[in-house]
């Protein structure tokens, strides 16, 4: 069982880059990745989501790259007549304004394609310095999240073992409750058909009404739920599957409360829905 939150920070140290990978993870339906690093190794990208998508099955994830240093030189280059347009332009608009004073290089550079400044970048060459780095900084993010996820699960098997132990109260009652619904129902017959009841016919519809209002059905699928529950948090992403099992014991509960007549039963009722919603609450954040 896995968090999905974790965080993860790893230097990088290569003969051509300096940089620092940061790995960050949240809950989310579906693997999400952000991967945000400088233009020019935005070529690196679908490699690195290929990473991600090797550790992660869901979960949103921002992954940054900052770059301190990096040895290949960069290519400026000046585009002259955007540069002459720009400062020509400049010069009118001071003019009609009146303004006093040249034109400095800040001016003009502040114009977007009077400079170019590029990389020229060995993709392939450059990721292969940096995998390491960038799989060392998805392990540990994952071992994080299996550190989280370890501490959930221990706190969610407490909760499973409390549940268990309230669905042994309700079976240790089940056979007073279908005692007191036989009762309450022979009564009932008896105050309102009084002598004139036919035992037979009783027994008939008695057992007709414990045949839906029993709630040994109930118990057998809860304690199937459980055993699914407990054998299901040892899957890779189990999630969404643990959550669907909740629902089904949500489901089950319910109707043992709907069919109860036992305060001990309703306060068991209680207890295992409880324990239910802190389990829910505590699963939206596993893988």
């Amino acid at each position: 069982m896995k968090s999905m939150t974790g965080y993860a920070q790893t230097p990088v140290s290569t003969p051509q880059i300096r940089a620092t990978i940061v790995a960050k993870s949240y809950n989310n339906r579906f693997l999400d990745a952000y991967v945000s690093v400088p233009p020019y190794l935005a070529a690196l990208e679908p490699k690195i989501r290929e990473a991600i998508a090797g550790v992660m099955a869901h979960g949103k994830v921002e992954f940054n790259i900052r770059v301190h240093d990096l040895s290949v030189a960069p290519t400026v280059s000046v585009d002259r007549a955007s540069a002459q347009a720009v400062a020509d332009a400049l010069r009118c608009l001071r003019d009609s304004a009146g303004i006093v004073g040249e034109l400095v290089l800040s001016d003009l550079v502040a114009f977007e394609g009077v400079i170019t400044f590029d990389r020229e970048i060995d993709a392939e060459g450059l990721w292969n310095e940096i995998q390491p780095s960038v799989l060392a900084c998805l392990d540990s993010l994952d071992a994080e999240r299996k550190r989280e996820g370890e501490a959930t699960r221990r706190d969610v098997e407490r909760l499973i073992a409390s549940v268990s132990n309230h669905v042994k109260t309700v079976e240790s009652h089940a056979d007073e409750l279908e005692s007191t619904i036989r009762s309450g129902l022979a009564k009932k017959f008896r105050d309102v058909l009084g002598d004139e009841v036919e035992e037979s016919r009783m027994l008939v519809e008695i057992a007709s009404y414990l045949a839906k209002h029993t709630i040994n059905e109930e118990i057998v699928r809860l304690r199937s739920h459980l055993e699914s529950f407990t054998a299901t948090m040892d899957e890779r992403a189990c999630g969404k599957k643990l959550d669907f099992i909740c629902q089904e014991m949500n489901r089950e509960i319910n109707t043992i409360g709907s069919k109860n007549m036992l305060s001990s039963v309703g306060l068991a009722v209680v207890s295992m829905k409880d324990d239910l919603e802190n389990i829910r609450e505590q699963i939206r954040n596993v893988e």
